[in-house]
């Protein structure tokens, strides 16, 4: 067998490997003496088959076993005798017409390209220097969340007999949806409680309804959305037949005693401290998510290093894809984007390499410092994804417990979160004070605001 180097740029080797056909048709027949006892064949005593003979009988399968051994073996001894590292799966590709070298007419010979992981110098993560955004949780939080938990557990009562329907109140309708003259699957219900004015239904929906009576009858005329996510009705005209069955108008919103039962709790008071907690909690959650995203822009610009093309490519073609998906689900064109196809690969390409470079980074300081996902915190992300399938929880295990690839999807973001925490305790973090809307910006929304004030 003999390896040679035919590329060596930056992170990429390349290597050429031959086989000779006569040390492959060696190895057949070592293999082929080696089962020749076991081998009990018509007009052959045990045993006693010529070589030759089994050659032609069996040569064929046994030499597609010693070649794909050739390539595997190949491919280890260019790997361990260069002691490279290797970023990702080596691509092995064969040279010439590999039935040729099945059929013992030709040499093997194939090349294996390698992308290296690259050798970097983590930063000092002392030295590095994050503003963390916090927000003091306020009375006026506390009154709106329980506003909001009033507003959904909000009663209504029967309108008097020949009450119009106002903004806000609730109809019990039927409706039939029809396209072109044809009921569509979905566009049927009966009895469904309608809160007008919620938005619940296709834009125009509710507001044709405002002004119904008990008994009325009336057709809505309504246009889908050019990207609803069922495409034969997406930009469709349609029309609901609607029967108006009864009318409520919300009861008065009182947030007491009454409201802390009705959600299962004893009083108002255990209500309020319940709902101040789960306020902090978000808050809490909303600050962690700002302190992430800088501390991973911190990483990215404290790191700069080749990458290996081959996982930039893989990236970059993932989410490309779902680019472009997503272009003709909403029936749009780059244009309607505001840029180039180019102009948009190009954006694209750069955050496939941020996430390349993050992702080595923040393996590399998992592994320096010890930083593992045990076994038990594993099952407990898979247990939680289970319950988002009730009644089918033991097939959600079972699919993890055979596939590793999946479980690698699971461990990745708590492997993450583990090293973002892990640095959070050692750089210079500053905390400041932000308004709630601030506080619950996305976090280049919130960037640009606060650099502008």
């Amino acid at each position: 067998m003999q390896i040679t180097e035919t590329v060596s740029e930056g992170l990429r080797r390349e290597y050429k490997v031959v086989v000779p056909m006569g040390d492959l048709d060696a190895k057949v027949t070592s293999r082929l003496e080696e089962m020749k006892p076991k081998m009990h064949l018509k007009g052959f005593r045990p045993g006693m088959a010529p070589v030759s003979y089994l050659k032609k009988q069996f040569g064929k399968s046994v030499m597609g076993e010693v070649v794909e051994e050739a390539v595997s073996e190949g491919s280890k001894r260019a790997i361990e005798g260069n002691s490279l590292k290797p970023a990702a799966q080596p691509l092995v590709e064969p040279v010439g017409e590999i039935e040729q070298v099945v059929d013992g007419k030709a040499d093997l010979e194939f090349t294996i390209k390698v992308d290296l992981m690259p050798d970097f110098e983590l930063t000092d993560l002392s030295k590095i220097k994050i503003e963390r955004l916090t927000a003091d949780v306020t009375d006026a939080d506390v009154d709106e969340a329980l506003k909001r938990i009033a507003g959904q557990a909000r009663t209504y009562s029967s309108r008097p007999a020949g009450a119009a329907a106002e903004l806000d109140d609730t109809v019990t309708i039927d409706f039939v949806g029809r396209l072109d003259g044809e009921e569509f699957a979905g566009g049927k219900a009966e009895n469904f409680d309608l809160v007008l004015g919620s938005g619940q239904f296709i834009p125009g929906f509710e507001e044709q309804l405002v002004g119904a009576k008990a008994g009325d009858k009336r057709d809505v005329n309504v246009t889908f959305p050019a990207d609803y996510q069922e495409a034969s009705l997406a930009g469709k005209d349609v029309v609901f037949a609607v029967t108006v069955n009864e009318v409520k108008a919300p009861d008065e919103l009182k947030i007491d005693d009454e409201l802390a039962k009705r959600v299962g709790l004893d009083s108002l008071g255990v209500l309020k401290d319940r709902v101040r907690d789960q306020v902090k909690l978000d808050f809490s959650r909303a600050s962690r998510l700002h302190l992430k995203r800088r501390i991973l822009d911190a990483l990215d610009a404290a790191h700069a290093f080749p990458l290996p093309p081959a996982m930039v490519e893989g990236e970059f073609n993932g989410i490309w894809s779902q680019v472009e998906a997503e272009l003709k689900r909403e029936g749009k064109t780059f244009k309607d984007e505001g840029k180039t196809e180019e102009e948009l690969k190009k954006e694209y390409r750069d955050i496939a390499e941020r996430r390349i470079r993050l992702g080595l980074v923040l393996a590399r300081i998992g592994e320096q410092n010890g930083i593992t996902i045990a076994t038990d915190e594993l099952q407990r992300a898979i247990a939680q994804r289970a319950r988002q399938f009730p009644g089918q929880e033991k097939q959600v295990f079972e699919f993890y417990a055979k596939n590793p690839q999946a479980q690698a999807e699971v461990r990745a973001p708590l492997f993450e979160e583990k090293v973002v925490d892990f640095i959070a305790e050692l750089a210079d973090i500053t905390d400041r004070k932000v308004d709630r809307e601030t506080l619950f910006m996305d976090p280049d929304e919130a960037a640009e605001k606060l650099k502008s004030a």
